[in-house]
């Protein structure tokens, strides 16, 4: 009995990243492929997550600036003080679930943080990332 209670917490711990995949992420993720992207890696997005540069300020900024580093919790915009939602989808289901939604948010948060759009390449990493919080 005990080897079966440890294979369903082997198979629940393998399978629980994908699971918090939605059809939203898995088309944007196709999309990047078929854009050149090669394949998507959540420590590369985590690393691109918490890489600073340096901001129109002259202040160093990452997306942990205004999202926080617990993906769990609500994170506040650093200018306006606006509140966001988590980005856990497991704390917040609505996440990750609009691909306008996700493809408006890279556009702006990149631009404002990188001052530049992201490459398919990022995007993909950043939800590999993202999804398995």
């Amino acid at each position: 009995m005990k080897y079966l209670y440890a294979l369903m917490f082997l198979s629940s711990v393998a399978l629980a990243p994908a699971a918090m995949a939605t059809p939203a992420s898995d088309a944007l993720m196709a999309q990047y492929k078929s854009a050149g992207a090669g394949n998507f890696d959540a420590e590369r997005g985590k690393s691109n997550w918490t890489k600073e540069v340096k901001s129109d300020e002259g202040e160093m900024e990452s997306c942990t600036t205004c999202h926080g580093t617990d993906l769990n919790k609500q994170g506040k915009h650093h200018k306006t003080k606006k509140v966001i939602e988590p980005m856990s989808a497991t704390v917040n289901p609505e996440r990750f679930t609009d691909e306008k939604k996700i493809e408006k948010w890279f556009k702006r948060n990149c631009k404002d943080v990188w001052a530049r759009e992201c490459t398919p390449q990022e995007k993909g990493d950043f939800l590999k990332f993202l999804l398995s919080h």
